[in-house]
């Protein structure tokens, strides 16, 4: 198969999370256990860090890597979802895996792969632990998909866990409460491991302490212990939180040697180290443009607390969002006084952009609905002045249609 036919293959014969939702869940680790074994288990042949969490993860998972590129590592990635090209979610140093070693390791694998029925995700789990293990990196960062516990990535033995905010998100799956949720994404915690908690959430504690406990593992809560900051070029200043639990995680992490000066090298360079994308990207000035894959009631509220800091004449919102969220929590957090220009994202989960516009009317935002989000956007660009500001969001597949 070519590379386009091997990605194809990957995106519809096997289920995947981005396009399914719930029904893409595998609640069991025994496949990707079996294809790790199949590939003679890459996963013990690298170091890594593993980070889970509701909101910030990926964003600390690039702070992370970019922090380690500078002291001179070997750095694998492996983050989720992607948000133009799939070899995004599995890099080294930067540099994505090419389409050749992707289009390879499905040819290589296929009769397991079709044997096993394996998820979307757990080959690709299996394909970047490979990819890390052959290229002989001296540590990945590993970023949950989903949740923790179950989550295919849940198969290392990290130096250091990291866990970052925990919110109502993939309540369907995780759990209706923050207790619930922050249960799965504790299990992450592997017995011994140090694990660093970005935020101390006061629902949240009880269990942190009771699993690091049972599992003997130090717990640090990085927003109460790291005094240090530094200047990051993530825009917006909810990634303070973000920043100080990564500082908690160098702290803990043995047999490397990282300085102050790397970390602020790698704090200020992370967008060029590691390619990230969708994070208070600015895209433009005059009118300003921003775009932003917050997508949960924590993290827009945070991104919303950001916007409303801006200095701007008018304010356009472009919004669409995936069909499982409960817009009851997430639509009040939106300012009233802006113009809204509703969308859907172009994928199977997308909302549909009118019951989008009669729900956010029910909550006095008003606007007119657009075929697409890239529509949505020119109008919002056709409308604006320069004195304007623009905000692209309400889910990660909105911003990827604008990339």
């Amino acid at each position: 198969m070519t590379y386009q036919e091997t990605l194809d293959w990957m995106f519809s014969q096997l289920p995947m999370y981005q396009q399914k939702g719930a029904s893409a869940y595998n609640g069991k680790l025994d496949n990707i256990r079996a294809f790790a074994d199949h590939l003679d288990n890459p996963e013990r042949k690298f170091r890594s860090i593993h980070v889970a969490g509701t909101n910030g993860k990926g964003s600390s998972s690039h702070l992370l890597a970019s922090v380690l590129q500078e002291a001179g590592y070997k750095v694998g990635l492996y983050t989720s979802p992607h948000l133009k090209d799939f070899r995004e979610r599995i890099r080294i140093n930067g540099q994505m895996i090419t389409e050749e070693q992707v289009v390879n390791f499905i040819r290589e694998n296929r009769q397991f792969l079709d044997a096993h029925r394996l998820s979307f995700f757990e080959m690709t789990v299996g394909m970047a632990f490979d990819h890390f293990a052959r290229e002989r990196v001296d540590v990945a960062v590993i970023e949950v998909g989903l949740g923790g516990r179950l989550d295919s990535t849940n198969i290392i033995i990290p130096e250091v866990s990291l866990i970052t905010n925990i919110g109502l998100d993939h309540t369907e799956m995780l759990g209706d409460s923050i207790s619930k949720i922050t249960r799965e994404k504790a299990g992450i915690i592997k017995p011994g491991v140090p694990v660093v908690v970005s935020e101390w959430q006061e629902e949240a504690v009880p269990v942190y302490e009771e699993i690091a406990e049972a599992m003997g593992s130090p717990l640090i809560y990085a927003d109460k212990t790291v005094k240090h900051s530094y200047k990051t070029a993530l825009l917006g200043t909810y990634q303070d939180k973000n920043m100080k639990g990564v500082i908690g995680v160098l702290d803990k992490l043995k047999n490397f040697r990282v300085s102050s000066q790397h970390i602020e090298a790698g704090f200020l360079k992370v967008i060029e180290n590691t390619g990230l994308m969708g994070r208070w990207q600015v895209v433009q000035q005059a009118p300003k443009l921003v775009y932003d894959t917050a997508h949960n009631m924590e993290g827009l509220s945070l991104t919303m607390q950001q916007l409303q800091s801006e200095d701007f004449e008018d304010l356009h919102l472009v919004l669409g969002f995936v069909k499982e969220k409960n817009l009851d929590l997430i639509l009040p957090l939106f300012p009233k006084d802006a113009i809204y220009y509703f969308s859907r994202p172009d994928i199977p989960r997308g909302l549909d952009v009118e019951v989008l516009k009669e729900k956010a009317a029910a909550y006095g935002l008003m606007g007119d609905v657009y075929a697409s989000v890239p529509e949505a956007l020119d109008q919002a660009l056709i409308r604006a002045n320069v004195r304007d500001m623009i905000y692209v969001g309400g889910s990660t597949f909105t911003v990827a249609d604008v990339l």
